[in-house]
């Protein structure tokens, strides 16, 4: 466990409170966080399963280089926004917070839940757009950052987890474009349902499971 610092104590409690508040659909609340990927070719086509016959995946495989997925998520709403990029450098980071910009016009905020990483800051869209536009987009979002190994905070790790197991799955993507197509097909199917995440760990049960009194910080 991480130390319960007041900083940590802090960050968290700020990221339950929001969590806590009604659904606003003029303050939405987003998380995100990233994915890495190697992209894997079979040197020899994998054997399908079917009836009476168990599927076969060799041992043998080529490396394709690398590959990224941003994972985002409206939980209250079901909404989900799932990009592959090439990688997650700060350039990236920039395009996909102008992404989630577009994807939530003319709201007051938008309030984003993410790791305190250090491309994770206004520097990165300011190298990229210019300051003006940069400092702009930025202060269109109120950032809620997690504390140092408190990511378990973030919704979006739960969102990492049905990408992974109802997308991804075992198999090996080869290409940047076959990753697309894939993530692209499953983003459709789940914003369809509007599969939302039902959070429950609160503020009190912070306070009694990690036993700490607001006062004493």
């Amino acid at each position: 466990m991480a130390e319960l610092t007041p900083e940590y104590i802090d960050r968290m409690e700020d990221i339950l409170r929001l969590y806590e508040k009604p659904w606003d659909p003029k303050e939405p609340v987003i998380c995100l966080d990233e994915k890495s990927l190697q992209l894997l070719e079979d040197v020899r086509p994998a054997r399908p399963s079917r009836p009476g016959r168990t599927g076969k995946q060799d041992s043998e495989y080529v490396r394709r280089g690398t590959s990224n997925v941003f994972c985002g998520v409206e939980p209250q709403a079901g909404r989900h926004l799932t990009w592959v990029t090439k990688n997650r450098k700060a350039n990236t980071f920039a395009k996909i917070m102008g992404r989630i910009a577009r994807a939530y016009p003319g709201r007051k905020t938008r309030h984003l839940v993410m790791d305190n990483l250090n491309t994770h800051k206004e520097k990165s869209l300011t190298d990229y757009y210019g300051p003006g536009k940069g400092s702009q987009l930025w202060k269109a979002f109120t950032i809620h950052y997690t504390p140092k190994h408190g990511s378990w905070l973030n919704q979006a790790e739960i969102e990492i987890g049905l990408l992974s197991r109802q997308c991804l799955g075992k198999d090996r993507i080869a290409s940047l474009k076959d990753l697309i197509r894939r993530v692209k097909a499953w983003n459709r199917k789940i914003n369809r349902k509007r599969v939302k995440i039902n959070w429950t760990f609160t503020t009190g049960k912070a306070r009694k499971t990690f036993n700490y009194c607001i006062d004493k910080y």
